[in-house]
């Protein structure tokens, strides 16, 4: 909101008075705060066009007598802008790095000239200082980007993958007892790939698969919050207040749980179809929290682990992660 401007006064000051106030009032008693009912009977009629403050106006060049002269009568006072003060600027630049543009161009982010443009746009970050000249060379090891606030991985060695983990896969990267694992479908790779977080063997679904440790850790970590969305199979029918009742909170054998959201997809007779979105990550969880309202699960599939959805995948299959879409997990995940 801008400040209020200053009421007129009354007529502009008398030639020869003592007052030298700026914006002064008429021949009456000095004001402190409004005019008085006297000066405001006694002031002449105002003209449009008077600086405020100034009483009336006259169409003479110079300034009132007794006025600062700094304001014309067609522009009102204005008080400056409050600046906070800045810092030294920080240079993020490198001079062995890599020129800024090229490497958002490599990352997938746009054309050499489109990245050349966001940068000169102000809309770059680099290590939370934004970059605005395009020679600017970083090193792509040490040094974090973001592009609009989602950062942009530009480490090509990373490997995102989300897989569909069929029934009866351990989610494990190799297994003592000869169990099928998930490790069993990245032998060919060479990479060094963990799973984020687990699905039991009786859950399908969507696991994701990465050598980005620092991303995989805030992703299972329930104080990130990243939320992972379930479908579960239960028998019906199902309680009006179950959902209320699990967004309140169950006490179980580790503690209490609460889920983020709960809604019935579908029902059939005897069975129903649920959506549970919780944070959580401690083992069976989500068939814990079903059987402790009296609906144990019958079948359970991941379907969504933060911005990233299972779609068409088909079950034992795997898919490389776009940029956009590791740059939504990387803003999901606070980083």
């Amino acid at each position: 909101m801008s400040p209020q401007q200053p009421r007129s006064g009354s007529g502009g000051p008398r030639r020869g008075s003592g007052s030298g106030s700026s914006g002064g009032g008429g021949g009456g008693p000095r004001r402190s705060g409004g005019a008085s009912s006297s000066s405001r009977g006694s002031a002449p009629q105002r003209r449009s066009g008077g600086a405020p403050g100034g009483g009336g106006s006259q169409r003479s060049g110079g300034p009132q007598r007794g006025s600062s002269g700094t304001t014309k009568p067609s522009q009102p006072t204005r008080l400056p802008e409050r600046r906070e003060p800045q810092g030294p600027p920080v240079d993020v630049h490198d001079p062995d790095g890599v020129r800024l543009q090229k490497l958002l161009a490599a990352a997938g982010v746009g054309s050499r000239r489109v990245c050349e443009n966001l940068i000169a746009a102000g809309r770059v970050v680099v290590d939370g200082h934004v970059v605005t000249e395009l020679g600017v060379r970083i090193d792509p090891d040490r040094q974090t980007v973001h592009v609009d606030g989602t950062r942009v991985q530009l480490d090509e060695s990373r490997i995102y993958l989300a897989f569909n983990k069929p029934l009866g896969v351990v989610s494990t990267m190799s297994d003592d007892l000869g169990r099928p694992s998930v490790g069993d479908y990245v032998l060919n790779r060479k990479e060094r790939l963990f799973h984020v977080g687990r699905l039991d063997a009786d859950t399908e679904g969507l696991l994701l698969l990465t050598n980005d440790g620092d991303l995989a850790h805030r992703l299972q970590h329930p104080s990130y919050g990243v939320p992972k969305t379930y479908l579960a199979q239960i028998p019906g029918p199902v309680p009006r207040d179950i959902g209320k009742t699990l967004r309140a909170g169950i006490e179980l054998e580790d503690g209490p749980v609460k889920v983020d959201s709960f809604k019935v997809v579908d029902s059939a007779p005897g069975k129903a179809l649920v959506e549970v979105v919780l944070h959580e990550g401690r083992k069976h969880v989500v068939r814990r929290l079903l059987e402790a309202v009296g609906h144990p699960v019958i079948t359970l599939v991941r379907t969504d682990v933060g911005p990233i959805h299972l779609g068409e995948l088909r079950s034992g299959k795997m898919r490389p992660l776009t940029k956009a879409e590791v740059g939504r997990l990387y803003s999901a995940a606070g980083l």
